[in-house]
């Protein structure tokens, strides 16, 4: 019996080393992946360089500009194949004049992904980045290059079209930090991510945006005005009741996942619990792990009412003294409605309450009119 024990502890290792290797590999086919992106990145950042010094040097006349790129363009094809079109060209001399005086946020996003305690991976696909951008940066045909372009390039041809800098360093600290394909850059974007957070914090907020991202502190950074759930497919103008919203939410977890933003866990729907012989339910309950609490989702298709408030009141305070536990922060509630108004919710609230309505919106917001909003906004403060 002791020898088939020794078998089964051996077979038993065999399996996690099996397991660690395969995790090995599959990281550095990923890495490799993302040393190719990083010296495209680069390269193009180097050409464009040397276009606009090449322009310095001769006239500044854009039909001279516009000659030297379908020059290069014709020669560089041949000898190249694809990628070096007219377009392509003006792109990497774009990219150089927007990003040649900007410095890289992304390595304060790198400090973030690397702290104590986080997974060796991403501190490898790090350190295989910043070696590849090491050796371009030394080689002799090479001029001095950022060596913190961490995104795809197709990810800076989307960034650099951003007008607004603070705007575009927030976008690009999101997208490293959240890992967002193109395609889900275009759509935050879209739906005004951007404008939405700065609608719900103070000018100081508004600032650390473009320095650091989203940065969750307290109950307040979750917020968003208004939440887009355009995902869902729900047609604004047709009738659908709360159910029909919690289930097309929970159809569409992932995407609604991402809307909330960073650190929301799902733990349940329609969490009941009993309170003096009666029965309650709470619509969506998550766990926010970046400030350790629970938060309930209310979902009202109405106009918000103070029974509204104070159902949600009554939420919080059982989950605040029957589930959380000792070491956790007390519990955020959301109620998420087509219409609000601030002035019910502080009527009916004390000041320190961990309660907030937001909007929601069943299609993308116009990003002019939330750009009006956040500098009207912005004035009243």
């Amino acid at each position: 019996m002791r020898t088939q024990k020794n078998k089964t502890s051996k077979a038993g290792s065999t399996v996690d080393l099996i397991h660690e290797i395969r995790q090995i590999i599959l990281s550095a086919r990923k890495f490799a992946a993302k040393s190719i992106d990083t010296v495209q990145v680069l390269t193009n950042y180097e050409i464009g360089h040397r276009i606009v010094e090449h322009e310095q040097h001769g006239t500044k006349r854009a039909a001279y500009g516009k000659a030297i790129l379908k020059e290069l363009s014709k020669k560089l094809t041949v000898e190249f194949g694809r990628g070096f079109s007219e377009d392509n060209l003006s792109n990497m001399r774009k990219f150089y004049l927007v990003y040649r005086n900007q410095k890289q946020i992304s390595e304060t996003a790198s400090r973030k992904l690397t702290s104590p305690g986080e997974n060796i991976a991403v501190s490898g696909k790090l350190q295989i980045s910043e070696t590849v951008s090491r050796k371009l940066t030394m080689h002799q045909n090479m001029q001095t290059v950022p060596v913190q372009f961490t995104l795809s390039w197709s990810h800076y041809i989307f960034l650099m079209n951003i007008h607004n800098v603070d705007e575009r360093r927030f976008y690009e600290i999101e997208s490293l930090e959240m890992g967002w394909s193109l395609r889900e850059l275009k759509r935050q974007f879209s739906s005004g991510l951007y404008e939405r957070l700065a609608l719900s914090r103070d000018k100081k907020g508004i600032r650390k945006l473009s320095r650091k991202g989203q940065v969750i502190e307290k109950p307040q950074d979750l917020l968003k005005n208004p939440y887009v759930l355009e995902f869902l497919g729900l047609d604004e103008k047709s009738q659908y009741s709360e159910t029909d919203l919690e289930n097309a939410i929970i159809d569409k977890l992932e995407h609604f996942l991402l809307e909330l933003g960073k650190g929301f866990l799902f733990e349940s729907r329609q969490k009941r619990f009993t309170f003096d012989e009666e029965h309650f339910f709470v619509d969506l309950v998550f766990y926010n792990r970046i400030l350790r609490c629970y938060v309930l989702f209310d979902l009202k298709i109405g106009k918000l009412t103070h029974q509204d408030i104070g159902q949600m009141q009554m939420y919080v305070n059982y989950f605040d003294r029957y589930v959380k536990q000792p070491h956790e922060n007390a519990t955020v509630g959301i109620i998420l409605c087509r219409k609000k108004k601030d002035a019910l919710v502080e009527i009916t609230l004390p000041k320190n309450a961990n309660i907030r309505a937001s909007e929601y919106q069943l299609y993308l917001p116009s990003k002019v009119e939330l750009k009006q909003k956040l500098i009207d906004w912005t004035k009243e403060q």
